[in-house]
Parts: structure tokens; C-alpha cells; sequence
């Protein structure tokens, strides 16, 4: 439940941090008893925490949709990221997947870890599949068809210009944004949105994975996955790899600057859209992992360490992001929260400076004028409270108790670690 010495860094977490853990063993729970349906809501589980609990909150038909359709998907990324499967053979794959997901008795062995054995079995998530009604299905296998076409396509070409970036992040991750809108849709709850914002949705949470992915992807075995333009990078080096390297930071830091100043053009959009959602549940599945990325990106920005290791939000944030967004508001706050604390990390001697403030002043703007901000709970705490060893304490007994407790309680069919 996050690293003791977090926690006591901020022990305001605490709380958010055990209403996560209980609800994580709430949603081991609730997995269903049918066999294809167990693995898929498990395997959901392992492959994709955070998520798993937000769509949790879903109405039941929309949820099996929803995590079918990250299902399909990750399988579907799975092939791609296997850079030990030769173009000739992956390129067929990717472009047949939409017709896979209708074979009960389709598998391809591939990928690692958990991702392996969701390939491995994936006759279970193609019977669950088939289960789902007509119109989710169908909006299912178009994305799954035009996002196989597009991965296949970039095989065979690299990211080039920052168009070929938002191309390439178009058939990753902007037709998930398109293909929820659909399903979304047909579940009667929402309008259906127009492709551009449904587009950005997707494009502001892979181009925050892109970033932030940087180092792991460069590394990746036997081949590099290289995403960042070149268009962006060959401004600061010869080769998008001499980025890693310590005696290049400076104008590492400037390239990963520029990165995240090109991510910040989609803020507006998706505060568009998810100012237009109606259902509850919806709004807090779309809005939780757009804060993230937000969070994710003031983090990242002008911070070296995205090319020593992986920079990410810590568990306690995450938990307190899940437990506060309940509100249009809660996002606007957010929002200005973290695009704040990105603001306040701006150099004017950075090449991008202005650009950079321009797009955050703008969707700042947007979430003034909501009028919303104020009597609100910040994400930053300028000066940390002091605690009485006795709060300490008392904090170590509770996460004691509280392991006990769900340890003795831990269902025997599944293990699965936070």
C-alpha cells in the first residue's frame, strides 16, 4: 500500500491509499464465476490495476464491453511491441486481428509475463467477445480493423515528422478514444462526439506514455521502438538514443521539454469533452487517467530523470486523483493544479518557453472561468505539516492491522500483488 517512508512523507495519503487497497480487493471480488469471463476481468486486473477499478464503475453491459475492448487492444499492442517477431510475419497478423477476435480457437504466442498468457488464452476474451451485444461488437471489430492497419503501417515506417507522430498516436491510441465514444454511445447514455475530441482524448494519454516511456522503449530488445519525431529530436541530436546519455542532458531536457509542450495542445479538447459527459460513472472512467496524464507530464517536464529510469506519479497522488474526481470541477482543479506546477518549472531560456506558457495559460483560462476552482483541495502543498511521532505510530499500527486483515481475507484463486 504504497512505500512506508511515502507515506510518511505524506500521510495525508493514507487514507485514499486504503480506500484504493479495499476497493482493489473489492474488484478481486466481484470477478465473475464463468470461466472466460474470470480470466478477462482477472486478467484486466494484472495487466491494467488503475484501470480495472475505474471501469468498475460502469452499468454492467458497458463494462463487459469496455473491458473486452481493452482486451482486443492490448492483445493487439502485444503483437506490436514484440519487436522478436519479423515484419513479415506480424504485419498479416495485425491486419487479420479484427477477424481473430470471432475464432474461439484463435491464440499467438507472443509477448511476456502476463501479456504472454493473455496471448496464450486469448480464446477466452474472443468467447466473451461474442457474447457482447451486436452493437458493442461491431464497434469493437472497426477500431480493432483501423487501428491493426495503422500499427501494420508504421512498421514499415518510422516517425518521421511531428504529422507521422499524431498519425501514428491517431491508430494507437485516438481510435480507443473514437471507439469508446461508440460504445459509449450505444449504450445509450451519451451523445456520440465528434472524431477530433474523441481523437485528442487519446493522443493527450499516448504522447504522456510516449514521454514518459522514453528510456524503455530505447532500450527495448533486440530493437529500439523509437516514437519521438524526428522532426523534434534532430533539433537537439544526431541520433534519437544519444538522448540516455549524461554529457547530452542539457539538450535532453530541451527535447523532452518540446515533447511535452506538443502533448499540451490536446488540454482543450479533452476538457471539452469531458465537460459534455452526462453519465457519472463515464465521466469519472474518462477523467481519472486525463489527470494522470496531466500529473504525469508536470512531473516529466525539465526533469532529467526521464532518461535515467521511469518517472511516474506516486501511489499515494494516484490514490487521491481516484478518490477526489467526482466533479467537472475536481478536473478543472486538477487541471490548474498540475499545469501549475509544469508553469512554475519553465526557464525562460528553454528554445520552447513561450509556446510552452501560451498552452498552459490558455487551458488555465478554461478552467478559471469555470468558475469552479475555488474552496477546492489543491494537489500542491507548498508546506508539508509536521506529525507527532504519535500520528506515526498510530499510522503504522492501522497498515498493520490492515495487512492482517487482508491477508487473512485474500481469495485463494487469485494473486494478484498492488
Amino acid at each position: 500500500m504504497g512505500s512506508i517512508k511515502a507515506v510518511l512523507k505524506h500521510p495525508d495519503d493514507f487514507y485514499p491509499l486504503l480506500k484504493l487497497k479495499i476497493a482493489s480487493k473489492k474488484a478481486e471480488k466481484q470477478i465473475p464465476t464463468e470461466p472466460h469471463w474470470g480470466f478477462c476481468y482477472s486478467m484486466l486486473i494484472k495487466v491494467s490495476r488503475s484501470f480495472a477499478l475505474v471501469i468498475q464503475q460502469l452499468n454492467p453491459q458497458l463494462r463487459d464491453a469496455v473491458c473486452i475492448f481493452y482486451l482486443v487492444l492490448r492483445a493487439l499492442d502485444t503483437v506490436e511491441d514484440d519487436t522478436s517477431i519479423p515484419a513479415d510475419i506480424k504485419v498479416p497478423i495485425l491486419m487479420a486481428f479484427h477477424q481473430h477476435i470471432y475464432d474461439r480457437d484463435w491464440h499467438f504466442a507472443c509477448g511476456t509475463k502476463e501479456y504472454k498468457v493473455l496471448m496464450d488464452q486469448f480464446h477466452h476474451v474472443s468467447t466473451a467477445f461474442l457474447e457482447l451485444r451486436k452493437g458493442y461488437q461491431e464497434a469493437i471489430e472497426d477500431i480493432t480493423m483501423r487501428m491493426g492497419a495503422g500499427m501494420a503501417k508504421f512498421i514499415c515506417k518510422e516517425v518521421e515528422t511531428i504529422d507521422d507522430y499524431d498519425e501514428y498516436c491517431h491508430y494507437v491510441a485516438g481510435l480507443v478514444g473514437l471507439g469508446l465514444s461508440k460504445l459509449f454511445h450505444a449504450s445509450g447514455t451519451e451523445k456520440l462526439f465528434p472524431d477530433s475530441i474523441s481523437n485528442s482524448m487519446g493522443l493527450f494519454l499516448q504522447k504522456t506514455n510516449i514521454i514518459r516511456d522514453y528510456l524503455e522503449d530505447i532500450n527495448e530488445i533486440p530493437k529500439s521502438r523509437m516514437f519521438w519525431p524526428r522532426q523534434i529530436w534532430s533539433k537537439y541530436v544526431n541520433k534519437l538514443e544519444d538522448l540516455k546519455y549524461e554529457e547530452n542532458s542539457e539538450k535532453a531536457i530541451q527535447c523532452l521539454n518540446d515533447m511535452v509542450t506538443n502533448a499540451l495542445i490536446h488540454i482543450e479538447d479533452c476538457l471539452k469533452y469531458m465537460s459534455e459527459l452526462r453519465d457519472p460513472a463515464i465521466f469519472k472512467f474518462c477523467a481519472i487517467p486525463q489527470i494522470m496524464a496531466i500529473g504525469t507530464l508536470a512531473l516529466c517536464y525539465n526533469n532529467v530523470e526521464v532518461f535515467r529510469g521511469v518517472v511516474k506519479m506516486r501511489r499515494g497522488l494516484t490514490a487521491k486523483v481516484i478518490d477526489r474526481t467526482k466533479t467537472m470541477g475536481d478536473v478543472y482543479q486538477a487541471f490548474y493544479d498540475f499545469s501549475s506546477m509544469l508553469k512554475s518549472k519553465v526557464f525562460m531560456h528553454d528554445p520552447n518557453a513561450k509556446t510552452t506558457i501560451t498552452r498552459i495559460e490558455a487551458a488555465q483560462k478554461i478552467c478559471k472561468d469555470s468558475g469552479t476552482l475555488s474552496n477546492r483541495k489543491s494537489y500542491i502543498v507548498k508546506n508539508q505539516p509536521s506529525y507527532s511521532p504519535a500520528l506515526i505510530a498510530l499510522l503504522f499500527i492501522i497498515m498493520a492491522i490492515l495487512y492482517a486483515y487482508l491477508s487473512a481475507n485474500r481469495p485463494n484463486k487469485i494473486k494478484v500483488s498492488l
